[in-house]
């Protein structure tokens, strides 16, 4: 179980409306209100110990034709 850093809410880390990712941070939004919200003003919602370090998108497809 996570928590959506805007209301509070705990939910399933699969189940989350959105992930939104901010300085590195990944953070779970329960609905499209909660992702409204801390798109608005991030700064007063982004607490690292309620998100997860964001992962890295690979830089190129690992079954690259030749």
């Amino acid at each position: 179980m996570i928590t959506d850093p805007v209301c509070g809410k705990r939910i399933n880390r699969g189940k989350a409306h959105a992930v939104v990712e901010h300085e590195g941070v990944a953070y779970s939004l329960c609905c499209p209100l909660c992702q409204a919200e801390f798109e608005r003003n991030p700064r007063t919602y982004a607490k690292p110990a309620l998100g997860e370090k964001a992962r890295k998108k690979p830089d190129r497809h690992p079954y690259r034709g030749q």
